[in-house]
């Protein structure tokens, strides 16, 4: 009777699960909301150092749900004394697009405030209730300036899961020590598909939660709602500010919100802006940015790149109106994607009507993670010869990661294959008290990798 009674229970609950997953037939289980959070996201909220943001994703069966965080301990203790934070809830339906299958979802995001500097914490969210996330840990930043890692991605998106998935693991591999993952734009293919950022949320997998990211929009994160109506406006993905909780510069027009703003983080100023849209409504808030006092470095992250590899693109917008400001600030690097290749340059310090050879002014780096190749035709760079950019290294048909390294007056900079083998390096020195700066070329041998055979 017990046995007949287990089967049964077995049974139902099997049951159970076949109903709840009927209305979506075509859609994998990982890819259906549930009362389970998945889809954690960390990012920035305020100052590093006392505080963080978390997004997650459920069904509409949470409709109120929280988030709990404590200073990590080596036992399990830490749990007893855990702060609880309600979350906020946004309703998302996902339907106005045509690439989807469900409907109603919610997405939920919840702020740490108060936190302590340099601490180690650990967090989880969920319902509340018994509909718990794993604990995640992630450090707070210092107050001053300190030696940090961090990893950045060119364009992943198109076969997100199969085959970019290897790259961010990749990158873990090599940087298990990262605190902070860029993401340059084009992090999927189709803006409003709900499938493709199942796949990005996927392949990062845990990594999501526990490096603290910082997502910025391509212009495929731009798309139209009705894909069939080709008349229709190309808009921000319906997903972005639902599942990614970012800073909002008041400054700036609605439309920019959570996709310009800045992270000051121990010592290096992070600035990222939106090359997709309202490209000079963003000047005066980069002169304004840039013109803080108390950062070291300053890096600036946008998807367009200012010096195209590519065959057929040469963004001379950028050039005329982001360009002279970077100059004019001494913005040390700049990261970028969009052209789905790998090239990386420089433009030493203009003096008088031409370059200072030996200087650096700023470095500029255009990558791509993901599977999706173009060529970089021979000559290329020719072209900017006169905005005194000089190209440093090249490659086609490579998946990169780059591993970014800052300890006070030097940035170890290494761009890495997603098998691992490191294709190129420079180290950027500086002088704070005058500004100058140098670059040290360590390009490695080119690996050599033996063909693979056709198939038969």
């Amino acid at each position: 009777m017990l046995t007949r009674f287990i089967s049964f229970v077995v049974l139902l609950a099997i049951g159970t699960l076949t109903l709840a997953h009927s209305d979506h037939p075509d859609l994998r289980h990982w890819e259906i909301a549930s009362s389970d959070p998945d889809r954690i996201f960390l990012s920035f909220q305020g100052d590093p150092a006392t505080s963080r943001a978390v997004t997650w994703r459920t069904d509409p069966s949470v409709s109120v749900a929280f988030a709990q965080i404590a200073v990590a301990t080596r036992g399990a203790q830490f749990a007893e004394v855990a702060r609880t934070v309600e979350a906020s809830t946004e309703v998302v339906d996902l339907t106005p697009s045509t690439a989807n299958v469900q409907g109603i979802v919610h997405y939920h995001a919840a702020v740490f405030e108060d936190l302590d500097p340099d601490t180690l914490y650990v967090y989880r969210v969920g319902d509340g209730d018994i509909r718990w996330s794993e604990w995640i840990q992630f450090r707070t930043a210092t107050k001053e300036p300190e030696p940090f890692k961090f990893v950045y991605f060119g364009d992943a998106q198109n076969n997100v899961l199969s085959r970019w998935s290897r790259v961010i693991r990749a990158a873990y591999q090599k940087a298990p020590d990262a605190v902070i993952a860029i993401h340059a734009g084009d992090l999927i293919n189709r803006a409003h598909t709900d499938q493709e950022w199942a796949g990005w949320f996927k392949a990062g997998g845990f990594l999501h939660g526990q490096w603290t990211g910082i997502p910025v929009a391509g212009n495929h994160e731009y798309g139209r709602l009705v894909q069939e109506n080709r008349e229709s406006e190309r808009v921000l993905s319906l997903l972005w500010r639902p599942q990614f909780t970012l800073p909002v510069e008041p400054s700036l027009p609605e439309a920019l919100h959570e996709t310009v703003f800045t992270v000051n983080y121990q010592g290096v100023q992070f600035m990222v802006l939106n090359s997709n849209r309202l490209v000079e409504e963003q000047i005066a808030f980069m002169e304004a940015r840039l013109g803080d006092p108390g950062s070291l470095w300053r890096i600036a992250i946008f998807h367009h790149p200012i010096f195209s590899p590519a065959f057929d693109r040469d963004n001379r917008e950028f050039r005329a109106t982001w360009k002279p400001v970077l100059d004019r600030f001494g913005v040390d690097l700049v990261l970028q994607g969009h052209d789905h290749t790998y090239a990386r340059g420089h433009v030493p310090v203009r003096s008088g009507s031409g370059y200072e050879e030996g200087t650096l002014q700023t470095v500029y780096v255009t990558s791509v993670s993901g599977p999706k190749m173009y060529d970089i035709p021979e000559g290329k760079f020719d072209q900017f010869a006169e905005d005194g950019y000089v190209a440093d290294h090249q490659m086609e048909d490579t998946q990169f990661f780059q591993v970014i390294s800052i300890d006070g007056g030097r940035l170890t900079y290494e761009a890495c294959a997603a098998t691992g083998e490191l294709y190129d390096k420079a180290v950027i020195t500086k002088d704070f008290a005058t500004g100058k700066k140098r670059i040290e070329q360590q390009i490695p041998p080119i690996p050599v990798f033996e063909t693979v055979p056709e198939s038969q």
